[in-house]
């Protein structure tokens, strides 16, 4: 395996059209493997807009709304595409239907266009203009740690980004990089008084990288959609905070070069993992 590895993220707007996004992520996947990417990463429902911002009272028909069942149709996409650009890749997220049950799912495929794993999104939010409760259910997958011919990733899914929980466990099983396909942005009428939401962001994840030693790459949705703008933004951080590379905020492929041993290097050197105390910390599995 070689330790210097190419990372692209697809930044991409989406449309109305289930048909169109995927139309979209096709040809922007392959601009990414012609650039030299060796993993893609898609963003977070990257099939369909942004459901999840109407709130919905009472019982809720999410049969209604745009599904995929594993396998189906998206799933055989997404492997094709893997297959026919020789990439790793992170399918950011879709609406799955498993039984009577409703996820947040993300997939992950090899060159060849193999299932390697998949993940269920842990935290759910359930804010204005962010109901994910009223859509999913808990994910209950566990975090995942998938060896791919490019290192240990680990997908995680938006709102797992604020929990410090999420990627630790993770790098304590292993990962060396973090995949956060994303859906944030500014809601109108929503005053950000408490701070820039891009700023904390961004910041809780390059915490995320420097304390555990991996890099992390976040891919976010990017234009307006209804009461929302999503702003892009999509970065990846070494794993010790660097900032390697920074979308704007239109429809965009960016890639980053990567190097494993770096964060080999960070580990053994600063000890974060060796200098724990597991017993001091009870209360973190403690619900307050």
């Amino acid at each position: 395996m070689n330790n210097e590895v190419v990372l692209g993220l697809v930044q991409m707007n989406m449309a109305a059209d289930f048909q169109t996004n995927l139309r979209k992520m096709t040809v922007m996947v392959k601009e990414a493997a012609e650039k030299g990417a060796h993993i893609v990463c898609l963003p977070e429902l990257f099939n369909c807009p942004y459901f999840p911002q109407y709130n919905i009272d009472g019982k809720l028909d999410r049969e209604q709304i745009h599904y995929d069942t594993i396998p189906g149709p998206t799933t055989d996409i997404l492997s094709s595409i893997a297959r026919d650009n020789n990439v790793i890749l992170v399918g950011g997220s879709i609406y799955e239907k498993a039984g009577e049950n409703f996820f947040n799912t993300t997939l992950v495929y090899s060159e060849d266009g193999c299932l390697l794993g998949m993940y269920r999104k842990t935290h759910i939010p359930h804010d204005e203009c962010f109901y994910e409760q009223s859509y999913f259910d808990e994910g209950d997958t566990g975090f995942k740690v998938i060896d791919t011919s490019h290192g240990k990733i680990s997908p995680l899914i938006c709102f797992d980004q604020w929990f410090p929980e999420a990627a630790r466990s993770c790098a304590l099983d292993g990962a060396q990089i973090l995949f956060y396909p994303t859906a944030l942005g500014k809601v109108d009428g929503i005053e950000q008084t408490e701070g820039d939401w891009q700023f904390a962001w961004e910041n809780v994840m390059r915490g995320h990288a420097i304390a555990n030693s991996v890099v992390v790459a976040a891919v976010n949705r990017v234009g307006r959609e209804d009461k929302m703008e999503f702003f892009g933004g999509s970065f990846v951080i070494d794993a010790f905070g660097k900032t390697i590379t920074r979308a704007g905020n239109d429809e965009e492929v960016v890639l980053a070069t990567i190097d494993l041993d770096h964060g080999r290097r960070v580990r053994e050197g600063w000890g974060f993992f060796r200098n724990r105390r597991p017993e001091c910390y009870q209360q973190l599995i403690e619900r307050k």
